[in-house]
């Protein structure tokens, strides 16, 4: 081939974008996301159904909640069960509930309130943690483009390294999931993942066994124009609790409604900001 004919081929070649740069960045940006969520308020709806040996659906269960942020903890306030509103004795229950959280955050001790932020601290700083080994963590392998709900996406396929040793907490449960992202060429966000098992995963305390082939999707949009939140995630699961009871479950989670606010983190009264 002659230097004429090659020149064109390399240029493609090097304007092609680099699946690791791209994941290192997205990871910085769900670090921005991360930090931002505690400025809303929004409604979370969950779904749950377990499976008969026949595959059939043997027990069904939805909750839909409204989560605030009370001083910095998110705050669930049942409003709804199984598809149906709650009745006024319950809703009246829950309340009851959110005004006893409220009047006892704002007679907390100073120490206790200082151990607890710090509890919180230390919680949103490992998960941090955990997320920032993800690039380390597989090989990439940019698989194609396309459009998703209306953005412009790289898909890039994530396959563990063997013997992956990473420093944060739980990082080891890296190296039991392969997944597929798609990520925003624009804003450099998850659009949407796929996520596999493919090697039991345990939950030490209770005892629960995750066994291989258990499937989980992630998707998130952008909010108001400044950040992106989650709207959906759907998980099924093949499982083992006490490492006996076998378990054959889905569970689906929608978010929606979202509201900023603001509050004054030591009163905790919180007021909501119209779109």
């Amino acid at each position: 081939m002659t230097p004429c004919l090659l020149l064109p081929l390399l240029a493609v070649h090097a304007q092609e974008p680099d699946p690791l740069d791209i994941v290192r960045r997205s990871v910085e940006k769900d670090r921005l996301n991360f930090e931002r969520a505690n400025d809303y308020s929004y409604v979370q709806h969950t779904e749950q159904r377990r499976f008969s040996r026949g595959g059939r659906v043997s027990r069904f269960e939805s909750r839909t909640f409204d989560v605030i942020v009370i001083d910095g903890e998110p705050y669930e306030k049942l409003i709804a069960k199984d598809g149906r509103p709650l009745s006024e004795s319950e809703a009246r229950k829950e309340q009851a509930k959110l005004d006893r959280e409220l009047e006892r955050r704002r007679r907390e001790k100073p120490d206790r309130r200082t151990r607890r932020l710090t509890e919180r601290e230390k919680r949103r700083r490992e998960g941090r943690e955990f997320a920032q080994e993800i690039p380390e963590a597989f090989t990439f392998r940019l698989a194609g483009e396309e459009t998703l709900d209306g953005h412009r996406v790289w898909i890039i396929e994530a396959e563990p390294k063997p013997g992956f040793k990473g420093k944060a907490k739980r990082a080891e449960l890296l190296s039991k999931f392969r997944g597929r992202l798609w990520i925003d060429q624009q804003d450099f966000q998850w659009v949407r993942v796929e996520a596999e098992t493919i090697a039991p995963v345990r939950f030490g305390w209770i005892l629960a066994k995750l066994d291989p082939g258990a499937r989980m999707t992630f998707e998130q949009r952008r909010v108001h124009g400044e950040v992106w939140l989650p709207s959906h995630a759907w998980m099924r699961l093949g499982a083992r609790l006490a490492l006996v009871r076998r378990l054959d479950a889905e569970v689906e989670v929608f978010w929606r409604d979202y509201r900023k606010f603001q509050s004054d983190s030591r009163i905790t009264d919180v007021t909501e900001i119209a779109p």
